[in-house]
């Protein structure tokens, strides 16, 4: 004799009460609520300022006469006259060659930083794991506004202890915000801070492969080096994946850093990074619809690298077929 268990039996909407059908309604409606908060969010302060901001970039104003008076100022469709006077602007191109070079400096350098000591950190013979994590982490931390300044004021040789001591040693350094060196003094800053975000990323992958796999390698007599180099780096590709293409998006979105160092020296244009180009001509020349058709260019150059990046290394790292 066999027992079979009992299915539920599963009423249709139409043979249920009207009061049930109620109770079913405010059910299904609980999901949407609870997303309604960040749905709003949302489109107030993200989709609702791009679609504006791509608004104005195809416009323009038309200027009558002097100027003045009611009516003397109109604003106009301009189709792409705003993206080919970006794209035209020789100060905009060599914004966007400074950016590429300070990104091939600091992505390469952050990313190997972080992987070494996510790789030490996990590593059975290190000593201290919380304290060294904490302390790798804690300059991420810090604003990119106050870590700038910090920065600054130890890279001016009039009031930096470093120039003191070398001034006492003999030594003559050059400044890192003269002009031939500024670029390694913004990666700098960036790399304290980024490196610790990576490193967190990278780590938290790490700890989640089963330490199976590691006793099996050392049982077949691999080294820890070999064990990083063959086991732990291939495993964690995609958070190598994800902490490089971050990493790049902020390197293209680099602003704080330069923009806070700059009065410090005459190193930095008002154009040193495309951001800074799109502040100087929204609140400095009040040409909105310039730098709006230059934050689209941006959005889209942003968009088209990563894609691209992703393309390429996604049947390495997640395993997915064209």
């Amino acid at each position: 004799m066999t027992a079979t268990a009992e299915r539920p039996v599963k009423l249709s909407p139409a043979k249920l009460s009207p009061a049930k059908r109620k109770a079913a309604r405010k059910r299904a409606l609980v999901p949407y609520m609870m997303l309604l908060p960040g749905i709003v969010l949302f489109l107030v302060f993200m989709a609702a300022p791009i679609v504006y901001t791509l608004y104005l970039s195809f416009q323009k104003t038309v200027v009558k006469g002097l100027g003045l008076g009611s009516g003397a100022r109109s604003q106009v469709f301009a189709g792409f006259d705003n993206y080919i006077a970006s794209l035209s602007d020789p100060a905009f191109a060599a914004s966007v060659i400074r950016v590429l070079l300070y990104g091939l400096i600091l992505v390469p350098t952050m990313l190997g930083l972080a992987l070494l000591f996510a790789l030490l950190l996990d590593s059975r013979r290190t000593r201290a794991r919380g304290f060294s994590r904490v302390s790798i982490f804690l300059p991420y931390a810090v604003p990119a506004v106050i870590s700038s300044l910090l920065w600054g004021f130890l890279y001016l040789p009039g009031v930096s202890p470093f120039y003191w001591i070398f001034d006492q040693l003999g030594w003559d350094v050059p400044s890192l915000l003269s002009p031939g060196l500024v670029i390694f003094a913004i990666a700098n800053i960036a790399l304290w801070g980024g490196v610790g975000f990576n490193m967190i990323v990278m780590y938290t992958s790490l700890k989640a492969v089963p330490s199976e796999i590691y006793e099996a390698a050392t049982i077949d007599g691999a080294s820890e080096v070999q064990i990083a180099l063959r086991i732990k780096i291939p495993i964690i590709a995609p958070a190598l994946v994800m902490t490089a293409l971050f990493s790049m998006i902020a390197t293209l979105q680099v602003f704080a850093e330069p923009m806070t160092l700059r009065p410090l020296t005459n190193s930095l244009s008002t154009t040193w990074s495309p951001l800074m180009l799109v502040y100087r001509d929204a609140f400095t020349r009040d040409d909105v619809y310039t730098a709006s058709a230059t934050s689209i260019i941006i959005a889209l150059a942003t968009f088209a690298i990563s894609f691209f990046f992703l393309r390429v290394v996604q049947r390495r790292a997640f395993g997915q077929e064209d």
